[in-house]
């Protein structure tokens, strides 16, 4: 088993009629990868910041998902090869904007840390999907 020349790193031939890519599994499970960051990652950020408050933090932080109600506006609803920043209204730069400012005040900022994570998810998700951070 070796490095197939022209392959890239994340190649391998094994035997002489298979090749299997390392990140094959992420590819076809994506859509379930990036759910489940959207509840991993939260939960990440309040073990190190708020480890005595932990579980309210979380909660408010899994607020941020509560932003892809408005992927119940789009047709189709669920589209996995579409970029949700710049599509979705409540990803587009003027809620973004709102979303930042709620790291400001002490008394918004877990909720603020919840949303601006989703959004920084969602735009892994457009990079990943197509090469874009956001939609124009």
């Amino acid at each position: 088993m070796g490095l197939r020349l022209g392959q890239g790193c994340n190649q391998y031939k094994i035997g002489s009629r298979r090749q299997i890519n390392r990140f094959s599994f992420f590819r076809g499970n994506k859509h379930i990868l990036h759910i489940a960051l959207h509840f991993l990652v939260p939960l990440v950020l309040v073990a190190i910041f708020y480890p005595k408050a932990w579980r309210i933090s979380y909660l408010l932080m899994l607020a941020g998902i509560a932003i892809d109600v408005d992927h119940l506006f789009a047709d189709p609803i669920y589209d996995p090869g579409r970029c949700s920043i710049g599509y979705h209204p409540l990803h587009t730069l003027g809620p973004i904007i709102i979303y930042v400012a709620a790291l400001i005040p002490v008394t918004t900022r877990v909720v603020g840390v919840g949303l601006c994570t989703h959004i920084v998810l969602d735009a892994f998700d457009c990079q990943l999907t197509s090469g874009v951070w956001y939609i124009v």
